[in-house]
């Protein structure tokens, strides 16, 4: 009886891990039609609605690609997924007492949106490096940043650069300049309650700075 248990335990592991690798293989290529946050926020308000159009990299702002990583993940295109440098100082600053910071890249908030839920456990945080690591092996660096432009939430009900464009600046994300494209990054950290336009002063602070970090990065021209 306990060897057959274990036998359709391990059925059942295995799987679903033969399930996140075909997951992950599809997006590769196929654009996200939802995630499990936009399916939890309807739930949650089903009066709010969702707005998410898929545009691919070609199509939004390199000044928004560039605002993300200066803001989000400056090492974007030198880790594996993880930025172990980053942990260590977000580590360190919590234990000081100083204002608890996190250390998620890109790839991870990216594994998050697409995958999993919004949770804190440890459980949570297991299955996001898991799916980290597995994004990290079979996408591009390219594709972990289209993904993440098209699926992360950048206002009440508005995912995906595309969306977000509209939604601030009445404009498709390709036609966004750089303090445009700043100002959207700028409200990633709370997008449910900071305005990328018109922009609180905490928002234009935020925003002029991202601006520098665009221009110290260096990766692409600030026009």
């Amino acid at each position: 009886m306990i060897k057959k248990l274990f036998k359709f335990i391990f059925k059942i592991l295995l799987g679903l891990f033969l399930f996140s690798i075909l997951m992950v293989l599809i997006y590769k290529w196929v654009p996200v039609p939802f995630t499990p946050l936009m399916a939890i926020r309807y739930i949650e308000n089903p009066e709010e609605p969702v707005k998410h159009d898929w545009v691919a990299i070609e199509d939004i702002s390199r000044h928004l690609q560039l605002a993300v990583i200066a803001s989000e993940d400056q090492n974007f295109v030198k880790h594996s997924g993880f930025d172990f440098d980053a942990i260590e100082k977000a580590m360190a600053d919590n234990r000081s007492g100083r204002k608890i910071r996190g250390a998620s890249t890109i790839s991870q908030q990216t594994a998050k949106n697409v995958f999993l839920w919004p949770d804190r456990t440890w459980f949570r945080k297991g299955l996001e490096a898991y799916f980290t690591f597995l994004i990290e092996m079979i996408w591009t660096k390219e594709r972990i940043l289209e993904v993440y432009l098209n699926s992360i939430e950048m206002g009440k009900g508005v995912y995906g650069a595309q969306a977000a464009s509209q939604h601030w600046f009445r404009k498709d994300a390709s036609k966004l300049g750089p303090y445009e494209a700043a100002a959207i990054a700028a409200v990633l950290p709370n997008p449910r309650e900071y305005r990328a336009n018109p922009a609180s002063s905490f928002i234009e602070r935020r925003k002029n700075w991202i601006v520098g970090q665009m221009q110290n990065y260096g990766k692409f021209i600030i026009d």
